[in-house]
């Protein structure tokens, strides 16, 4: 990567890596290495996202207008690469990195104005409300039924594996508005508060012991059709351009940062020196690079139509992978080295890895599986021919 940066790339990387010397501070970077979730717990991301916030810099991907920072795509990626490779915490990517774009394209100005600045902000915490009890991979199925009465939707039924909805005083959901015609015909995108009478949330804890996922009922929730993106029956097409930005996600800083510190412990551990070991760490940063590649290239073209979204799937099945098997190396150099005690935050990686491992399991089904994603590039294929 260093070779392909210019002089003012350099002087930037160094600006970023200034910032985070003097900002990050060691108990926010030892809460994120800790961290064995998908997503980092509030009380490590929002103190992050205030900070990132008061400087500007919490929401690169954003347009200028909307309160980005106007970096290049290259200024973006150092940005994230370099966040990683200092253990800057994740911020919850439902707010800034999914519906953000969505109420951009689809809102108006009312919903923009109200919206936005209270994500940049931290004010509001979303959670995705897609997934139901029978309505996983297959979302089209969903049943969450939302009747029509005067101004408001009445919604009835429940969302599951809705991540952090504990925490969040927002949701963005799929609901039906319609049986009629196809399915993916009747389902509406609507923005809804927790706090409205009739929700309730109830956890689902994880084999770790882990609370992330929740279960949320509705009983005759009202929802304004005010709160509505786009139009009614048309959350297909909402959903899907959200999806876009969930899948098409950088793995590759993480990725990067994870290697490093894996490599740190091989060597540390004697672990390296094993046969096969060191081919198969190469293996991996052969493989994170290639990605790598792909995510730049990919930073420069269209981020939106039909060729975005096989670019999205593809990434989506590399970085998932790729970090599942990171967490099985991790799980190899560890053995009986968990109690390593060392002041490079090695031992934090160590002890973390079987959490870490299980937690990660879930990473090649949720945003559409890794089979769905496959059917896509397959049917993707097969329409070029």
């Amino acid at each position: 990567m260093d070779a392909l940066l210019t002089s003012e790339d350099r002087a930037f990387r160094e600006e970023v890596r200034a910032f985070l010397a003097e900002k990050l501070t060691p108990e926010l970077a030892r809460a994120a290495r800790r961290s064995t979730s998908v997503f980092h717990h509030p009380d490590v991301s929002q103190p992050w996202q205030k900070i990132l916030h008061e400087k500007g810099w919490v929401a690169p991907d954003w347009p200028v207008q909307f309160g980005g920072t106007g970096w290049s795509d290259m200024q973006r990626y150092i940005f994230a690469r370099e966040c990683a490779l200092a253990n800057a915490p994740s911020l919850a990517p439902q707010g800034l990195k999914m519906v953000a774009p969505v109420i951009m394209h689809y809102g108006t100005p009312e919903q923009q104005a109200y919206y936005l600045p209270r994500i940049l902000s931290g004010e509001d915490y979303w959670c995705q409300g897609f997934s139901e009890p029978g309505a996983g991979s297959d979302l089209a199925s969903l049943k969450l039924r939302a009747d029509s009465d005067g101004d408001h939707y009445v919604l009835n039924g429940s969302k599951i594996w809705t991540t952090h909805a504990q925490f969040a005083n927002r949701m963005f959901a799929l609901v039906r508005t319609s049986s009629e015609g196809k399915p993916q015909a009747g389902i509406t995108f609507l923005l809804l508060d927790m706090d409205t009478p009739g929700l309730t949330v109830k956890p689902i804890y994880t084999i770790p012991g882990d609370h992330d996922f929740n279960q949320v009922f509705f009983d005759n929730v009202r929802v304004p059709k005010a709160n509505r993106l786009g139009e009614e029956n048309d959350g297909w097409s909402v959903a899907k351009y959200l999806l876009t930005f969930e899948r098409g996600g950088k793995y590759s800083p993480g990725l990067t940062a994870h290697l490093s510190m894996l490599k740190k412990a091989a060597a540390r551990t004697g672990w390296d020196q094993l046969p096969g070991n060191a081919e198969r760490i190469a293996a991996e940063e052969i493989g994170i690079q290639a990605l790598m590649a792909m995510e730049m290239k990919s930073m420069r073209e269209p981020s939106q139509g039909p060729a975005a979204a096989t670019r999205a799937s593809m990434l989506k099945i590399l970085g998932t992978e790729a970090s599942q098997r990171l967490d099985l190396l991790a799980l190899d150099i560890a053995g009986g080295e968990a109690g390593l005690e060392t002041e490079d935050g090695l031992e934090d990686l160590l002890a973390t890895a079987l959490p870490r491992y299980l937690n990660n399991r879930a990473s090649s089904i949720y945003a559409g599986s890794n089979e769905i994603q496959r059917d896509i590039l397959a049917k993707a294929i097969i329409d070029m021919r």
